[in-house]
């Protein structure tokens, strides 16, 4: 039987092991599905919504960017992050006291910038692993009349998408390829301003979630990671049994994310995504939300509609139509393939 490649376990594997395993619980609103960000367990007139996500890419700024992804799975369910617990494994022969110390300085920066408290979690130095990973638990809670799901998107919904992609990608890529990239003739200015990208525009998309909730009916968010923007679009009509019509030219790439894509051959629209976020609303409100957004200095572009699932998830340009891609793997694998 064939090894599975890095990355995230393939979609129809996980759903059925999860279908398979999973224990029910009649206050789980929404469990562990393929799409779905984050679990909500239903406590009355509030939802608790609880996700868990690992940082297992060396990056810099480790703990803040561990919060941070965890806190993105929590909002785009309409949510407020609220606790959060950190599993910190740590290299055996490559971990002292300042490594430790930074770690927590980062997290508690974190905590802050979003208030959240650090609430617990587990801290070892480990054998077989060669560099710090962290695991991250967010805990969070909506009104129960406030809650946003991946499925929720309807027929005849506008898709927005906010900032462009691949944010995070082309992050990873600057932080931890700049030799290649400058051998490559990548110019220095565009890696300096791509190694900057989760922290400007921001990887959280915490402020665009918030603004668009607050001002209008949102029927689904997705937060596109692993696989980039079309597995996100290729999850959202899964999980809302939908198909979604994407203009090509609409989607947002972000042009230090494409020069860098290119430099190694990757393909911007399946790699690692995080700090864009997708939302589904009604074409009018979905005016509203882009011009708030606009006046706030947050990217928001219309890239296509919601359609009958018979229509499949497909690209446009102009008459030409063509289905969307799929990645078994995010791009990103391909240059570090360790994981």
């Amino acid at each position: 039987m064939p090894l599975l490649p890095i990355g995230k376990l393939p979609a129809e594997l996980l759903q059925a092991v999860l279908d398979k395993h999973v224990a029910r619980d009649p206050r789980v609103i929404v469990g562990p599905r393929v799409g779905e960000d984050a679990a909500v367990i239903d406590l009355g007139d509030r939802c608790l919504v609880a996700t868990a996500d690992p940082i297992t890419f060396a990056t810099d700024d480790l703990g803040w960017y561990a919060l941070h992804v965890n806190a993105n799975d929590i909002v785009v369910r309409g949510a407020t992050p609220r606790w959060f617990l950190a599993t910190l494994l740590l290299p055996a022969g490559r971990t002292d006291d300042d490594t430790v110390r930074a770690l927590f300085g980062q997290l508690a920066e974190a905590c802050e910038e979003l208030e959240v408290a650090l609430v617990g979690g587990h801290t070892e130095v480990t054998h077989g692993i060669d560099r710090p990973i962290v695991a991250g638990t967010m805990l969070g809670e909506v009104a129960r009349d406030k809650l946003v799901t991946t499925s929720g998107a309807r027929i005849g919904d506008a898709i927005v998408l906010t900032k462009g992609v691949p944010l995070e990608g082309a992050a990873l890529i600057a932080r931890g390829k700049e030799a290649e990239l400058r051998a490559r003739g990548v110019p220095p200015a565009v890696i300096r301003r791509a190694r900057d990208f989760l922290r400007t525009p921001g990887i959280s998309v915490r402020p665009e979630a918030e603004i668009a909730c607050e001002l209008a009916t949102v029927h689904a968010m997705h937060d596109p990671t692993e696989g980039g923007i079309a597995t996100a679009l290729h999850e959202l009509a899964a999980a809302a049994g939908v198909g979604l019509r994407i203009d090509h030219d609409r989607i947002t790439v972000l042009p230090e994310g494409r020069t860098l894509c290119e430099a190694f051959g990757l393909d911007p629209l399946g790699t690692i995504a995080s700090g864009a976020l997708l939302m589904t609303l009604a074409p009018g409100e979905a005016g509203i939300v882009i011009h708030a957004l606009a006046r706030e200095g947050i990217d928001c572009h219309f890239i296509g509609q919601v359609v009958p699932p018979e229509q499949g998830v497909t690209l446009m340009d102009g008459t030409r139509q063509w289905p969307l891609p799929a990645f078994a793997r995010d791009e990103i694998t391909r240059l570090f393939g360790e994981g």
